[in-house]
Formats: structure tokens, C-alpha cells, sequence
């Protein structure tokens, strides 16, 4: 009994432990991405509340959480209060089974990608509840799209994390970023690096990733759930206050482990780029986090330079695009791995 509460202990330290990591960076990245728009537009960006307004993610939480909370007459309160939560709960969450390092993991399970795949499907249903319950057509047509979109691409997606299982033949996260310590740069002799990692030899697949991830968490330029510039939030314009907050961190939270699924499927996790010192002198985490900003700073870039697509292109590309290139690489792996003896 004393061994029970005492592993129970533990991983709620844990768990505390990676929400609090999580959430001041999540308010970090949200700082970075107003800065990095405003960089590209010429212009300052938050610079007031704190030094270069470093303190302007929590000066927003504060306003947040003091403002009215505003429930629409005819709303289902119900549901209309517990949609953020699913949203932001969902998104956190799957977190749990991300290693950061290696052993760095609440829960390093041996199906980790799986449990990561399906807790970012569900996350579809608090968009479509927060839609509904607003009892107003505009959300429930914002939520409508959301949804659609969100099945689309995680159906690409799903193909995606495919070829990278059948490379490191397991579903263990940990294990995937491990299996990327040899491939192309070794069999060339050279030591281990980033040439090894699983983005050069499916680098369509990389690509396709990194485009379905924009359109999975509704960034731009396929924001159309929410269309900030014309719709005004989509399925959350009814929500103010800390409700709405909740969705937004919820978003940000999915963002953030979009980066990190790249970064472990793609970019070697926390390997460092050269096997050699002193690039292997620098700790695992660090290595990461450099990693998930990189490609953070990408999803960015992104969203302040490419134009908002219209809802049919952004159907005929997940359809009739990505699923059939997808299908079409699950099945060239295969049979290259097959046919050369490589398969794990």
C-alpha cells in the first residue's frame, strides 16, 4: 500500500511538474508569436507590460480571469461552460506520454503515439459542443467547419505517423526518436546526425505533416473556424472571459504539441544534430526545446505571410491532395523497407 501512494505521489509531482513547464511556455510562445507577426509587419508588437513586455501573456490572463463571465440567454449553460474545458483538458492531457528527454515522460507507454492520436481527435468535440450550445447560427456553422477540417486533415495525419511507424517499428515515442540515432548519415559512415533523422528520407512526408498540423490546430492560413479578421472567432463568439481563454489556451497547448510531434517524428527529439562534442555536451531537453521553437517559429512565419485559403481549396487539398500522396508514400515505404531488408 505504502509503494501505491508513494508512485501515485510521484506522478502527480510529475504531472504538476509538466503543467506548470507547460503553461509558462505555452505563454512564452504566445509572446514570441505576437512578436514574430510583428516583426514581419514593422512593428513593435507587446513592449509595455514588462521588460520588451515579457509579461504581456500574463497581464492578458489577468484581464481574462477579472472580466465577466457572459452566458447567451438561450444557451445551454451546461455545455456551453464545460466545451472549454474539454477543450483545454483534452489538450493538456497528451501531454503526458511526450518525452522531452530520455526517461522524461509522466507516462512513457508503449502505444504513446496512438494515445496521442486519439486524444487530439476528441478535441474536435468541445469545438462542436461550444458551437451548439451557443444556441445561435453563426458559431454553430463556425463549429461545423471546424469539425470538417479537423477530420480532414487528421486523416492525412494519421497516414503521415504511419510511414514513421513503419521505419522505427514501434509505437513507443521514445523508442521512434531512438530508432533516428542510425539511417542515411551512418550507412555513409559518417557519425551520427541529423541526416539520420526520419525528415530526410520522408521529406514529403515531413511537409505534409507540418500543413495538416496548421490546418488540425486552425492556424492560418486555414484559420477559417475562426477567420480572426472577418468572423470575429467563429464557434467562440459567443465566449468571453475565462471560458474563452480556455479555448485559446487549448488551441496554443495543441500548437505547441503539433511542434513537439515534429520535432520526435521528424527531428530527432532530443538527439543533438551532431553525435560528436561538444554538440552531445548539451543536455536532451535543451536540445528539444531548440528544436520545438524552430518549428514553432515556422507555424509563425506562416500565419504572417500566407494568404487565408477558401474553404473548398482547403477541402480539395486535404481530399483529393494529401490523401492520395499519403496513401501513395505509406505504400512506396513499405515496399522499399521490404525490398532492401530494411524493415525494423
Amino acid at each position: 500500500m505504502t509503494e501505491i501512494f508513494w508512485t501515485l505521489g510521484i506522478i502527480v509531482l510529475q504531472s504538476v511538474a509538466l503543467l506548470t513547464a507547460l503553461l509558462i511556455i505555452v505563454a512564452y510562445l504566445i509572446y514570441a508569436d505576437r512578436k514574430v507577426w510583428a516583426a514581419v509587419q514593422l512593428r513593435r508588437g507587446p513592449n509595455v507590460v514588462g521588460p520588451w513586455g515579457l509579461l504581456q501573456s500574463f497581464a492578458d490572463l489577468l484581464k481574462f480571469v477579472l472580466k465577466e463571465v457572459i452566458i447567451p440567454d438561450g444557451a445551454n449553460k451546461g455545455v456551453f461552460m464545460i466545451a472549454p474545458l474539454v477543450t483545454s483538458i483534452l489538450a493538456l492531457s497528451a501531454w503526458a506520454v511526450v518525452p522531452v528527454n530520455h526517461g522524461w515522460a509522466v507516462a512513457d507507454i508503449n502505444v504513446g503515439i496512438l494515445f496521442i492520436f486519439a486524444i487530439s481527435s476528441l478535441e474536435v468535440y468541445g469545438v462542436i459542443m461550444g458551437g451548439w450550445a451557443s444556441n445561435s447560427k453563426y458559431p454553430f456553422l463556425g463549429a461545423l467547419r471546424s469539425a470538417a477540417q479537423m477530420v480532414s486533415y487528421e486523416v492525412s495525419i494519421g497516414f503521415v505517423i504511419i510511414t514513421v511507424l513503419l521505419c522505427a517499428g514501434s509505437l513507443n515515442l521514445t523508442e521512434i526518436v531512438m530508432s533516428q540515432q542510425t539511417g542515411i548519415g551512418t550507412s555513409l559512415g559518417l557519425p551520427g546526425s541529423f541526416l539520420d533523422w526520419y525528415w530526410l528520407p520522408l521529406l514529403p512526408m515531413f511537409g505534409i505533416f507540418f500543413i495538416s498540423a496548421l490546418a488540425e490546430t486552425n492556424r492560418p492560413p486555414f484559420d477559417l473556424p475562426e477567420a480572426e479578421s472577418e468572423l470575429v472567432a467563429g464557434f467562440m463568439v459567443e465566449y468571453s472571459s475565462t471560458p474563452y481563454l480556455l479555448f485559446m489556451l487549448g488551441e496554443y497547448v495543441a500548437i505547441t504539441l503539433m511542434c513537439a510531434m515534429m520535432t520526435i517524428l521528424f527531428l530527432g527529439g532530443w538527439l543533438p544534430p551532431f553525435d560528436i562534442a561538444p554538440f552531445n555536451w548539451v543536455p536532451g531537453v535543451v536540445w528539444f526545446l531548440t528544436k520545438l521553437l524552430a518549428v514553432f517559429f515556422m507555424f509563425a512565419m506562416v500565419k504572417a505571410f500566407v494568404p487565408r485559403y477558401r474553404y473548398d481549396q482547403l477541402m480539395r487539398l486535404g481530399w483529393k491532395v494529401f490523401l492520395p500522396f499519403s496513401l501513395f508514400w505509406v505504400a512506396l515505404t513499405a515496399g522499399v523497407l521490404v525490398a532492401f531488408g530494411w524493415a525494423p
